[in-house]
């Protein structure tokens, strides 16, 4: 087996721990539908983290191990842009965030945030698989994860 072979063996058997936010099970069941168990060929599985409250999403990015979080910017108390600036304002090591959104207008407050990443409403699986791909290589590269934010 070539060297070559082997570092795709070694990518493609590594899990990634994805965090998925939101207070509507609705949203959080179409995020883990588009981007499904395995997102791309070179990725391995994904494993999901579901969480419904903001305190929930908090806890688990602290007790370490989540590779990217997504998050709901129309979840109710605790909205996803909220909750992606206190990680990032907080975490030296933040996992790398997309955050889903209702408007477009909503694009600034996302930069606000310091999202890595987001993705419209409603959902385009296309579209969230990406994002979220490419911000899990980033991530496991060692590379910066924040994408440009159009």
């Amino acid at each position: 087996m070539s060297d070559h072979a082997v570092q795709n063996l070694g990518a493609s058997a590594r899990t990634h721990s994805v965090l998925v936010y939101s207070d509507d099970a609705t949203v959080r069941d179409q995020v883990r539908g588009a981007i499904g168990r395995r997102p791309a060929a070179d990725l391995g599985r994904i494993e999901w983290v579901e969480c419904s409250t903001g305190k929930q999403v908090v806890a688990a990015v602290d007790a370490g191990g989540v590779d990217a979080v997504v998050l709901d910017g129309e979840a109710w108390p605790t909205g996803g842009m909220g909750l992606a600036k206190q990680m990032k304002d907080e975490l030296a090591d933040c996992p790398p965030v997309c955050v889903l959104i209702a408007r477009r207008d909503d694009r600034w407050l996302a930069t606000w945030s310091q999202a890595d990443a987001v993705v419209s409403h409603p959902i385009d699986a296309p579209e969230l698989t990406s994002a979220v791909a490419d911000l899990l290589r980033r991530r496991e590269a060692g590379l910066p994860v924040r994408r440009a934010l159009h």
